[in-house]
């Protein structure tokens, strides 16, 4: 069986690539619960089979803010929330 992915998280930058600036941040294979940052394709966020929706909601949050605050680039999501957004 394949990974089960909601596909790309994040979109692409102007003159630029979300997955590259996720791996220079070196956030590949970091975690929250079963959601995990793929290590073959940084944009990608893998359900290892136990994350829930705010395990992903969380680390996609994490991962925003860590490139932000590396690079000064704002990642755009590419998915949609459907329900209650995650409070921080």
């Amino acid at each position: 069986m394949g990974q089960r992915s909601c596909g790309s998280v994040f979109r692409n930058p102007p003159g630029d690539h979300a997955a590259r600036l996720i791996e220079a941040a070196g956030l590949k294979g970091e975690r929250v619960g079963g959601a995990v940052v793929s290590t073959k394709h940084a944009n990608f966020i893998i359900n290892e089979g136990s994350a829930t929706a705010r395990d992903i909601e969380t680390l996609a949050s994490w991962v925003r803010d860590r490139v932000h605050g590396a690079t000064g680039v704002r990642l755009e999501p590419e998915f949609r929330v459907i329900g209650e957004e995650l409070q921080a």
